[in-house]
Order: C-alpha cells, then structure tokens, then sequence
C-alpha cells in the first residue's frame, strides 16, 4: 500500500466496495472534518485527493472510482480526523445516501 510521507493509506476493516482504502494525514491540523477547514489546510486537503488518484491507479481502477467524505453527525462521521475513502472495483450507483 502507497504511503507517502504527509499521509497514511490502508483498507478499511468492513469495506463498502471491494477497493476501499482510508487516507488520513499523519498530521491533522486541528481538522477534524472538512466543515473545519481553513484556508491552511489547503495543502493538506491537496494531499489527501491527489494521494486517492495516485493510489486509484495502482488499485488499477481505471473505470473509475468514487471520493468519500463524511462531514459531522448527519454526514455519517464516525471518526473525527478528517480522511477520505477510496471506493472502486464496482459499479457505484447514484444517489448514494
């Protein structure tokens, strides 16, 4: 699994879809979700969807895939340090809630 130096990336334990893959920023910034966000963050939030392409890639997902994140209760979050699913390896469907 691709790490680079600024995130983590590994597969969730109860997988929504047959590729899916949590990044997180090693260092969170006082963001705990993307409602929290501030114009510092840029560079984190940068990181974490170019790191999701680069790891789609080596997924081989080239049909596609599908960004994930959960923002705050009604949003479904779960854990409170801002990070982004990964989901491929199948037919995603719209909408998705």
């Amino acid at each position: 699994m691709a790490a680079k130096k600024k995130v983590l990336a590994f597969r969730d334990i109860t997988p929504q879809a047959p590729t899916h893959i949590l990044i997180i920023p090693k260092v969170k910034d006082g963001l705990t979700g993307l409602s929290k966000a501030e114009e510092r963050h840029f560079e984190i939030l940068g990181r974490l969807l170019y790191t999701a392409k680069l790891i789609a890639k080596q997924e081989g997902l080239d049909d596609g895939f599908r960004i994930v994140i959960n923002d705050g209760p009604k949003g479904c979050q779960s854990v409170y340090h801002i990070h982004v699913h990964l989901l491929g390896g199948r037919q995603m469907n719209w909408p998705p809630g």
